[in-house]
């Protein structure tokens, strides 16, 4: 999967600590649907076309984000570049479909197989014939063994990401002739099917020296329908040939040039001729939706190509009217990316420890609103994410969400009253220095050399806001002043945060507004790709509702520090919080948005726990219980007396949960397997140490004469089958075809 990061499997969440009173949920709501997992919300929008209809030839010029540091995916500094390069290059041996479930890869696989379960389980893979490097050399036991050992863990001078699954494995043998791999487990494993994908070859595997460094820079040798021609790191571009030595569907096109463009300058680069293909933010695709009429709906999109809700067509500015003649030619193709925003709650300290002020936290949100907001403005499903697993058509995938409950605001404050939290109690003003009862007075230790560049960006973002909405009106600016100050009160002078939600005003009309671009955040090692962030209209109004005394216990307020980056990319992800904020509000939770800058929003804040509230987007995976492992493991303290969270940034776990995983990963029983993933999820659920909100909008900018490719959804992209269609085929001749 080119969506999400290094790896072409990862997924990423937060655990949670399950109190008693979460056992008597139900642990597999919504399982009584004979097929829970149901079917992907959006399908692919990738314009099929039989290869026959396609031109032979040509260059196609796709945008990415940068160009690699390394080409191997299995390390740590792999990125979106590295899985799209390796897709295109290497040996997978399963592949996913357009509903994200694994299928066997025909071009490298005739079989593959458990063969014996008993006394150790054994694996079986019967390779193509037909598959060889491309030095000619044949694909066999000999690659299999050598990334086995490069993975298993056993050998500390390779510097690899992971090496879950491959730990697990205790011998491979050729089997009964070259064609033949025999894969033994020392211990079950259910994900086996995640393995030896990619594959490389025993040159870059066979040493750490190779693994390391070997193979970084270069792909010597690799067995794809293109091979990599060359890396200029000046110009920013990575070129992919046709491999002469394919022995499958020859490459429709000649040559594949990835080009490293900020998001920021892909509109004007697709309007310049410089691109042909590129992942764009929805601004840019409300503009560029301008030069192409509305699509009919085709079966492959899957209710994903309805149009994106912007101007009248009838009634365009002169902008959007010069706007439609530079994009002619073009259009967005959509779906959704196998990849969700949450909200995280901090649990390891503060009021977010107590169980039961995650949970009324998780009840005083409107999902459903949060989902509309997002996504219909895109003419995309606007439902919820039911699962922190898997997504809607995943073969894991159940709505489990009922085992925390809806919105909710009497239950809400319930909960919070059983914690203690009364309206309108005392609070004590607090000394210099004296830590408030949210974490928010962490950012005065950690953040307060970059008060200078929030007050500059809130600065920015608000004379952005003009530009989109026009001037405020004076009364507005009174409200927006008395925010401000009303959050140098409570934090003492500093610029960059401010209290959302005290204005109380009406709602808007969410349909107006396109989803702004945002950034995804999560650990480098662990992402898919993708267009990145949470989605989210600027300039939406607050929601109406009578005013709610704040929440206080033992003389402090109930305040949660919500930390958002400050960039000019992540304005939606500030308007998505500042929602949330409004909504927390309703039930007496006082929420100061704290902005920080996009390089130590994850790491300083996210990674290292000085947060109560966050938004960031993890990808889902086909392998469940073995990628969301490390995501939910229970925090271990470590020799050094630190804790060990490994990727659970919201620092709480259980014990019944890591118990599930391991169950899960160990059972051979593909029904029995998901069972154990939806009862996990569930306890998930139950303890809200994240809330899922809503699946990730895809959206594509292509030539209209481009076939498979666009937004791929799930799928994995087919390399060989994209191209230009002929001349005559409904669109015009490719201007960059050769």
């Amino acid at each position: 999967m080119s969506h999400e990061g290094i790896a072409t499997r990862s997924v990423m969440r937060s655990v949670a600590f399950l109190g008693a009173s979460a056992l008597a949920v139900s642990v597999l709501a919504g399982c009584s649907d004979p097929d829970p997992a149901g079917k992907p919300l959006a399908g692919q929008d990738i314009a099929p076309a039989a290869r026959a209809e396609i031109a032979d030839g040509g260059t196609l010029h796709w945008a990415v984000d940068a160009v690699p540091e390394t080409l191997n995916t299995f390390q740590s500094d792999a990125d979106t570049t590295t899985t799209r390069i390796a897709q295109a290059t290497l040996p997978s041996m399963f592949r996913f479909d357009a509903a994200g479930r694994p299928e066997r890869n025909p071009a490298y696989l005739e079989s593959a197989k458990v063969v014996e379960t008993e006394p150790k389980q054994v694996v079986l893979y019967k390779l193509n014939q037909q598959a060889v490097w491309s030095d000619g050399r044949e694909i066999g036991a000999a690659d299999f063994a050598a990334q086995w050992r490069a993975l298993s863990g056993k050998d500390s001078a390779y510097w690899t990401a992971r090496n879950a699954g491959y730990d697990r494995i205790e011998k491979i043998q050729r089997g009964d002739n070259d064609l033949e791999v025999r894969v033994t487990f020392g211990q079950p494993y259910a994900d086996w099917r995640s393995l030896f994908s990619p594959l490389y070859p025993k040159e870059v595997m066979g040493t750490p020296d190779s693994f390391n460094d070997g193979a970084r820079r270069k792909l010597k040798v690799s067995a794809g329908p293109f091979v990599l021609k060359s890396i200029d790191r000046k110009a920013g571009e990575v070129l992919l040939t046709r491999n002469p030595r394919w022995w499958g569907e020859r490459a429709k096109l000649n040559e594949i040039v990835l080009r490293a463009v900020p998001r920021d300058e892909r509109a004007a680069a697709l309007a310049a001729g410089d691109l042909d293909l590129a992942e764009v933010d929805p601004a840019a695709a409300k503009r560029i939706a301008l030069a192409a009429p509305p699509r009919p709906q085709s079966p492959s999109a899957g209710g994903s190509a309805t149009p994106l809700m912007g101007p009248e067509r009838r009634t365009l500015t002169p902008a959007q009217k010069r706007d439609k003649a530079r994009f002619r030619g073009f259009e967005v193709r959509k779906s959704l990316e196998p990849a969700y925003t949450q909200l995280a709650l901090n649990g390891g300290e503060g009021p977010l420890a107590d169980e039961r002020v995650r949970r009324g936290v998780a009840r005083a949100l409107d999902r459903e609103k949060l989902a509309k907001l997002v996504l219909s403005p895109l003419g995309l499903p606007a439902e919820p994410v039911g699962s922190h697993l898997a997504l809607s058509g995943q073969a894991a995938y159940a709505d489990n969400s009922g085992a925390i409950g809806g919105q909710d605001t009497a239950e809400a404050q319930a909960l919070l009253a059983d914690a203690g939290w009364v309206p309108g109690g005392p609070v004590e003003e607090r000394k210099k220095g004296e830590k408030a009862a949210g974490s928010e007075a962490d950012k005065s230790k950690k953040g307060s050399g970059s008060e200078k560049s929030e007050k500059k960006s809130e600065k920015k973002s608000e004379k952005e806001s003009g530009k989109e909405s026009g001037k405020k009106s004076d009364k507005d600016a009174e409200k927006e002043s008395g925010r401000k100050d009303s959050a140098k009160d409570s934090e003492g002078g500093d610029d960059g945060a401010y209290i959302v939600g005290e204005d109380n005003k009406a709602d808007g009309d969410e349909g107006e507004h396109l989803a702004q671009d945002g950034k995804q955040y999560g650990s480098k090692q662990l992402q898919q790709g993708g267009v990145p962030g949470a989605y989210a209209p600027q300039g939406t109004a607050a929601p109406a509702g009578a005013a709610v005394r704040p929440l206080a216990k033992d003389g402090k307020a109930l305040t949660l520090r919500f930390v958002v980056p400050e960039g000019e990319g992540s304005q939606s992800l500030r308007t998505v919080a500042d929602r949330i904020a409004i909504m927390l509000e309703r039930v007496g939770i006082r929420t100061v948005i704290s902005k920080v800058s996009d390089e130590s929003y994850f790491k300083d804040h996210i990674a290292s726990g000085q947060y109560d509230l966050a938004l960031y987007s993890w990808p889902t995976s086909a392998y469940p219980a073995t990628d969301a492992r490390p995501i939910y493991a229970k925090p271990v303290p470590a020799a050094d007396g630190s804790l060990n969270v490994e990727q659970n940034y919201t620092r709480v776990g259980t014990d019944q949960v890591d118990q599930l995983f391991d169950q899960a990963v160990a059972t051979l029983d593909e029904s029995e397997s998901r069972s154990l993933i939806r009862k996990a999820d569930s306890r998930i659920w139950a303890a809200a140490g994240s809330i899922p909100l809503y699946q990730r909008p895809q959206l594509t900018a292509a030539r209209t004469n481009i076939a498979n490719a666009g937004a791929f959804g799930f799928g994995t992209p087919l390399y060989e089958d994209m191209g230009f269609l002929k001349k005559g085929s409904g669109a015009p001749a490719p201007s960059s075809q050769g």
